[in-house]
């Protein structure tokens, strides 16, 4: 770290301790962001890769929070084009279930609760006998949200920390904070180096799963909230259908399960809420969460589906903010909506503490965030983060017409190639792409990465791992052969001196 004291120091570098960082740093703190493992290494990778407005959330009347993710939806599909794009889905109507008229409302106030510009709105539908949906369901109901690369997220926003002028670590945990002459004085243990500290004028406790135990490891700090861990899984199977939209399926229990086209030769399925107490770091799914998601899936559409046609599993622990009264309450009906708690000590070295939030919310919450310190910051500039297109998607407005330039200009590079490289990096492909003429001048294939983009990974976006280049950076791992994979932990080796392959917190099927 460059200096000894900063204006405020993150803890946790997921979604939003990264929002955090880059708004705060945007607004002229010295703002340095700690994550003990890597970006995105929990939570904020494993979700079911959408921006949504949360049309269930409308059941339990959470109107504040629907509004405000319907907002954003708009606001990151113009900051992050790249990475966030439309997605149109599909809902069979069931008739034993919600009645239409019900559904009919909600899908109306979730076109109107706040403006859309790019997102068509709703409409009913019948569908085609012969298409992959069982006969017995004749008509349905079509509406908008957006799919979105969760990890890349996490990056690109610490990415714009970084240009704003934030020092991030990664690998770095903080062991200890305690508050001195109005300061904080923070101890940090690297995974390879020796312990030091480092001074803050203000923290941000924004570990997710780990929020209390952040909270624990400080001195004196008198706040009691807690988070309910809730695990979400998702299976990976190849394409059940060749449809463009995606389907929301309905279910007996009130909850509802997404079937997303994903990667151009699947469906990603999920997600489960099941109340959790182990280790966030390495949550799996389990038999009932996989036999849940294929019947619900089976009720619907014309397939076969078995748990042995799964290529690829991963779970991830949401930090939901918990209520008083949610103790006994199904956890897929406690809320998403987020809550910070501020405390100082006579009038100097604020700690905020942030409980719950959502992925589609994460940069009104990190705007929301750092405003609250302005009392200690009367100087730090206005909100920007609206109109902060964030690194790679400079002058788009879709990745596929850029996945199209891609081919003209690298003609080497086949329809597929430039298309993941166009949803997953934006314009910053040609960072390590950069005057290559042929196939060759890009290195050593892995799989489907090549040498040059995975050296980009580890020089410019703190990937260390081959589980943070195949899982979070890309997720190449779901096609990687093991032979490639061994072939990347050594030249990832040779690179840095790591390389090392860690377990991620997924199951591959063919590993």
């Amino acid at each position: 770290m460059t200096q000894t004291t900063y204006d405020l120091l993150v803890i946790g570098g997921g979604i939003n301790g990264a929002g955090v960082a880059a708004d705060a740093a945007g607004r002229g703190l010295s703002v340095a962001l700690v994550e003990a493992d890597d970006l995105a290494s929990a939570t904020s990778s494993w979700s079911s890769k959408l921006i949504h407005g949360g049309l269930r959330y409308l059941e339990h009347y959470e109107f504040r929070l629907v509004r405000e993710a319907l907002g954003e939806r708009e606001v990151l599909l113009k900051v992050a084009p790249h990475l966030v794009t439309p997605l149109r889905f599909r809902m069979p109507h069931h008739k034993g279930l919600r009645p239409a008229w019900m559904i009919r409302i909600g899908l109306f106030m979730y076109d109107h609760l706040s403006k859309r510009t790019t997102i068509e709105g709703s409409k009913s539908i019948r569908f085609d006998p012969a298409g992959p949906i069982r006969p017995e369901y004749v008509r349905g109901f079509e509406y908008s949200d957006c799919r979105a690369d969760d990890a890349r997220l996490v990056v690109m926003n610490a990415k714009l920390a970084e240009h704003k002028g934030a020092e991030v670590l990664t690998r770095h945990t903080v062991t200890r904070a305690r508050r001195e002459q109005g300061l904080w004085t923070v101890t940090i243990q690297p995974e390879n180096g020796n312990m030091f500290t480092v001074q803050a004028r203000s923290l941000v406790n924004a570990g997710g799963p780990w929020v209390r135990k952040v909270l624990d490891s400080f001195d004196n700090v008198r706040i009691d909230k807690t988070v309910r861990l809730v695990k979400g899984s998702h299976i990976v199977v190849p394409r059940i259908h060749d449809e463009e939209q995606a389907y929301i399926l309905q279910n007996s229990d009130g909850r509802i399960v997404f079937v997303l086209p994903y990667l151009e030769d699947y469906s990603l399925i999920g997600t489960t809420d099941v109340d959790y107490s182990g280790d966030p770091r390495t949550p799996e799914i389990d038999d009932d969460e996989i036999n849940y998601l294929i019947a619900i899936t089976k009720d619907y559409f014309r397939c076969d589906l078995t748990p042995g046609d799964i290529v690829w599993t991963y779970s991830g622990v949401r930090p939901l903010m918990q209520g008083e009264r949610e103790d006994d309450e199904d956890a897929s009906r406690v809320t998403r909506d987020y809550h910070f708690e501020v405390e100082d000590e006579h009038g100097k070295a604020p700690l905020l503490s942030i409980f719950g939030g959502k992925l589609t919310t994460y940069r009104k919450l990190s705007q929301a965030a750092v405003s609250a310190l302005k009392p200690w910051f009367p100087g730090m500039s206005e909100p920007w983060t609206d109109q902060a297109v964030l690194p790679g998607g400079e002058n788009m407005t879709h990745p596929q017409p850029y996945a199209e330039e891609l081919c003209r200009r690298y003609p080497f590079l086949t329809p597929k190639t430039a298309r993941r490289l166009a949803f997953s990096y934006g314009r910053r492909a040609e960072l390590w792409l950069d005057d290559a003429q042929q196939e060759a001048d890009l290195g050593e294939r892995f799989g489907a990465l090549y040498a040059a983009e995975v050296t980009y990974l580890m020089e410019e976006e703190w990937a260390q791992t081959v589980e943070d280049v195949i899982w979070r950076r890309t997720k190449a791992g779901i096609d990687m052969s093991r032979q490639d994979r061994e072939r990347l932990v050594t030249f990832m080796a040779a690179q840095s001196g790591a390389g090392s392959e860690r377990g991620p917190a997924s199951r591959l099927a063919s590993a």
